[in-house]
């Protein structure tokens, strides 16, 4: 572009000075400056420019031309400024912010278009967050952090108002206790909600690790066209009481990640001992936590070949084999070490009761014991149970969680092999709900004698 000359020749605008145009991620935005300067360039000079120093006359026609070309100059300028205001640049302009979609597949690839015959462009794996570049129908083209780009089937992705549904159910349950763990039975899905049909997102590998937060209870989904049978109790009672529905267990899990979520109870396995699984009597193992642990070399027992002289004793909870129970537990028993025979025995043992999850660990003196060790502080656990008279708690129809009434909480000391329940000198305990109803011990008695 050619100098555009001052009155006397000296050059106000070079080539070097301002660019023609401007790039942007847009396409090429031309400065509206440039633009004036260069339609003024365009317009040959038709009055003789004076010479510095030189003394010049100026005549009708001069002036006639000099005020021609100013009015020329005026309406270029007044061009220009239009076209500072119509002409759309990028740079002036804000870039929509970019929108995400997130991974879901446990792992799948980008294409490079959507046909049956494509290349791969990338891999994604669950969680991995994408930015859309464009959508398809049934297709997102999308752009990974590592910068590749390709197109991904739409089912396989969750948009960002579900991933900050699932950061929220973090959050909430960050501080939450950890009432019992488990892993992971199969590659599974964590779900927003307790169902079968709720949204996922997360997806768990075989064996992962899972901290169990608390139980929710749901109906099982009915098959498509099916209708609830009428139960054999039904049939003997009132035949026109509408039949129960089949209930099903969730529990509200968090990964070794953190990642939050609810997952079916059946895809899960509860971490318990081998060695206490044989004891369990056909009852499901619902938590087994350490109390103690003791020394036995000649102990017999091998973890991956290595004998194991460092023995735990535990404390377990117990239930039925059946969803849907309005308690987490009925049984509780304490499993301590034998150090001459070198196995596991039972030290404690109590059935029918309606417990709640957690169950607490911790170290305890006794202030109401006489003995020596009364002021040492020994493994204790405590738990509660739904007091006499309480109502049996229902699930709730939206979240499926239970809460139960009135409680008492009963706490445990363990004193070498004996089990002892903290409770003041000639203070009745409280009375107890029980899932059973028990018969009294004197009426058995007096039957017997019959």
């Amino acid at each position: 572009m050619r100098a555009f000359a001052h009155e006397w020749g000296t050059p106000l605008f070079t080539s070097h000075a301002l660019p023609l145009f401007l790039s942007s991620s847009q396409g090429i935005c031309f400065h509206p400056a440039i633009l004036l300067i260069h339609t003024i360039v365009s317009h040959p000079q038709t009055t003789p420019q004076p010479q510095r120093g030189i003394a010049t006359s100026m005549d009708w026609n001069g002036h006639k031309s000099l005020n021609r070309r100013t009015r020329t100059i005026g309406t270029i300028f007044a061009t220009g400024i239009a076209l500072l205001g119509a002409t759309g640049c990028s740079h002036l302009h804000t870039k929509p912010a970019d929108k995400y979609v997130y991974v879901i597949a446990r792992q799948s690839f980008l294409r490079d278009r959507v046909a049956a015959v494509s290349n791969r462009t990338g891999e994604v794996t669950n969680g991995e967050k994408l930015v859309v570049l464009e959508r398809a129908r049934r297709f997102v083209k999308v752009r990974t952090p590592n910068g590749e780009i390709g197109w991904i089937e739409e089912k396989l992705t969750a948009d960002q108002a579900l991933a900050d549904k699932f950061d929220q159910l973090r959050v909430k349950h960050l501080l939450d206790p950890t009432v019992g763990s488990a892993s992971a039975r199969d590659e599974v899905y964590l779900h927003i909600a307790p169902g079968r049909e709720t949204d996922r997102f997360f997806r768990l590998a075989e064996g992962d690790k899972l901290s169990l937060l608390s139980r929710a209870i749901i109906a099982k989904p009915l098959p498509p066209g099916a209708s609830l049978a009428k139960t054999a109790a039904d049939a003997k009672g009132d035949p026109a009481a509408p039949p129960e529905p089949v209930m099903e267990d969730w529990w509200l899990v968090r990964d070794a990640k953190g990642d939050t979520g609810w997952i079916y109870s059946h895809l899960i396995d509860v971490d318990a001992p081998d060695a206490l699984v044989r004891y369990a009597e056909g009852q499901r193992i619902v938590g087994a936590y350490i109390l103690a642990k003791v020394e036995d070399p000649d102990s017999g027992m091998l973890s991956n070949g290595v004998a194991v002289t460092t023995i735990p004793e535990y404390v377990t909870v117990l239930s039925p084999y059946k969803a849907g129970l309005p308690y987490d537990f009925d049984q509780v028993r304490v499993f301590t070490w034998n150090l001459k025979k070198h196995r596991y025995e039972t030290a404690f043992r109590e059935h029918n009761v309606a417990g709640y999850l957690p169950l607490v660990i911790s170290n305890k003196t006794d202030p109401y014991s006489k003995s020596a060790d009364a002021s040492t502080p020994m493994p204790a656990f405590s738990y509660k149970v739904l007091a006499a008279g309480a109502t049996i708690p229902q699930p709730d129809p939206e979240t499926g969680t239970l809460t139960p009434g009135a409680t008492v909480t009963k706490t445990y000391r363990l004193e070498g092999n004996i089990t002892r329940r903290i409770l003041q000198p000639g203070t009745p305990a409280p009375e107890e709900l029980h899932p059973t109803p028990e018969t009294d011990k004197k009426d058995k008695g007096k039957k017997k004698k019959k």
